[in-house]
């Protein structure tokens, strides 16, 4: 048997923004969206970011939403994305920065509160 990851899933009650920020602020590629869905997916390079629609009335769905995610995305030059995510409106926790283990990591927040990693050299 053979596993391959498809997609980390990203939950949220407001899909509409939380999927524009994927889009239009990180400018990640859009590979699929269907608002009747509540459901996108992003191209990251491999397997997909997707945007999960969670019901307000799913208390178990909303506890997977404003949390540390787990997700660390690549960038190039991480402290010219941090500058630009920035003037962009993105919440990060704290500025960029050099790791022990020599990588440098910038934490910020999406429109639900979801907190992502970018990493860089």
């Amino acid at each position: 048997m053979t596993y391959k990851l498809y997609a980390v899933r990203v939950f949220s009650r407001d899909w509409e923004a939380t999927t524009r920020f994927y889009r239009e602020i990180l400018t990640l590629p859009e590979k699929f969206s269907n608002p009747e869905l509540g459901w996108a997916e992003f191209d990251i390079g491999g397997p997909s970011l997707a945007v999960e629609r969670i019901d307000p009335g799913d208390e178990e769905g909303l506890a997977l939403t404003g949390r540390f995610l787990g997700i660390s995305l690549e960038v190039e030059d991480v402290e010219g994305t941090y500058r630009k995510l920035l003037a962009r409106g993105v919440d990060f926790l704290e500025p960029p920065a050099r790791q022990p283990w020599g990588g440098v990591l910038a934490h910020c927040r999406d429109p639900e509160g979801n907190v992502l990693t970018l990493l860089g050299s």
